[in-house]
């Protein structure tokens, strides 16, 4: 297939890419290299090894941007994989207009971009974050919850695109299957997330700042892993279907037990920042994959030890 992955440059776009190349398929990527959360030179690096993988075109442009959209969507796409956004639930309520012009308007010209060529095949990349904050929560988070509050602004654009594209289903056929990713981690990981941050502060013995009383727990979910349940629905999306799934690693942990494990991993003692509660931050977070499993063969396989192993061994090889 010809498949076009916006945010091709990034973390879980860059791993994709490469996942479906070696499948066979073509893939044109879209990304626009914006530098607000980290600095672009690292994705312009994952671009240029994408750039050696056989089939791969690069577009460089905003998903706002209607004539860069159209470059990279053209008439023979097969599937669109819609992972570019502002991420990050903290900057999102720093500056929650920008992340409507982004995820709501970009989103739009690329649906509408879709509309006007007939193609009717659409993976979406949401987020654990429109479930909101369930005190006391200990069931898995499960895909009929209704997601009426979503505590950051972040978190409620991705539940506003999820309405947004079943919206499009309904009136214009376009299939979807949004896909709810719970706290990604791994090699090339976005260097403002917790584990990349606490991976080279303890290493480096600067101080990490951990928020809250350590009790917090997230569902944290290896990227290879989190790549098979993509490709799998990039397979699967038929015209006229909309889906939503869980991709979680199906195991929580908690924050304080996180440091330790980087600390196990680093071999090296925390120095640790406590500081309150951060406003759009959740207690848990916790998925139930019973429906991707079923749909898509979804099965994590790396727990958080190994995967942090993992990223570690990367962080260690490769200048970031």
């Amino acid at each position: 297939m010809h498949v076009v992955v916006t945010g091709g440059a990034g973390f879980i776009g860059s791993h994709t890419t490469e996942r479906l190349v070696a499948a066979g398929h073509r893939v044109t990527a879209l990304d626009s290299f914006d530098s607000y959360l980290y600095p672009s030179e690292r994705k312009q690096r994952n671009a240029a090894a994408l750039a050696t993988l056989p089939g791969f075109r690069l577009v460089t442009g905003d998903i706002g941007d209607p004539a860069a959209v159209a470059q990279a969507i053209t008439p023979d796409v097969d599937v669109v994989l819609h992972l570019a956004a502002l991420a990050g639930v903290r900057p999102s309520l720093a500056q929650p207009l920008r992340y409507l012009s982004t995820n709501i308007s970009g989103t739009g010209v690329i649906i509408e971009r879709m509309r006007e060529l007939g193609l009717r095949r659409l993976v979406f990349g949401s987020s654990s974050s429109v479930y909101g904050a369930q005190p006391g929560a200990v069931e898995a988070f499960r895909e009929d919850d209704p997601c009426l509050t979503p505590a950051s602004p972040y978190a409620a654009t991705k539940r506003m695109n999820e309405l947004q594209l079943s919206a499009y289903r309904d009136l214009f056929g376009l299939g979807v299957f949004a896909l709810r990713f719970f706290t990604v981690y791994g090699p090339r990981q976005r260097p403002d997330m917790a584990i990349s941050k606490f991976l080279d502060a303890v290493a480096a013995g600067r101080t990490i700042t951990v928020f809250g009383d350590g009790s917090s727990r997230r569902d944290y979910t290896f990227v290879d892993d989190i790549v098979s349940g993509v490709v799998a629905a990039i397979e699967r999306v038929t015209p006229g279907a909309f889906e939503i799934y869980n991709l979680g690693g199906t195991q929580t942990i908690s924050l304080t037990d996180l440091v330790t494990v980087i600390e196990n991993t680093v071999g090296k003692p925390a120095v640790i920042d406590r500081q309150p509660d951060q406003p759009g931050d959740v207690p848990i977070t916790y998925a139930n994959i019973d429906r991707a499993r079923a749909a898509l063969g979804y099965q994590p396989t790396t727990n958080v030890e190994t995967g942090i192993a993992r990223q570690w061994e990367w962080r260690q090889a490769n200048a970031w």
